[in-house]
């Protein structure tokens, strides 16, 4: 987790919050950073397009992303 510190994140990263993890929890690092992958091949192909809807899918598949990585974080966090 140290080497992103030295560097600017990514889009992706700063969409799911990478450098919020208050537990330091090595699982939710993986999830964020998984989801953060696919978010910003999702935001390439946005800025690489001209076609509206491409975008408007890759904006909706970005936001359902930040969804599931949010239902990821709570499932891995959960406690009785």
């Amino acid at each position: 987790m140290e080497n992103q510190l030295e560097r600017e994140i990514s889009y992706g990263e700063k969409a799911v919050g990478i450098t919020f993890n208050p537990g330091n929890s090595d699982e939710v690092y993986k999830v964020k950073a998984l989801c953060a992958e696919l978010i910003n091949q999702m935001n390439d192909l946005r800025l690489a397009t001209r076609n509206s809807e491409q975008t408007r899918l890759g904006s909706i598949a970005i936001t359902e992303l930040q969804t599931a990585q949010m239902w990821c974080v709570k499932a891995i966090t959960w406690q009785d």
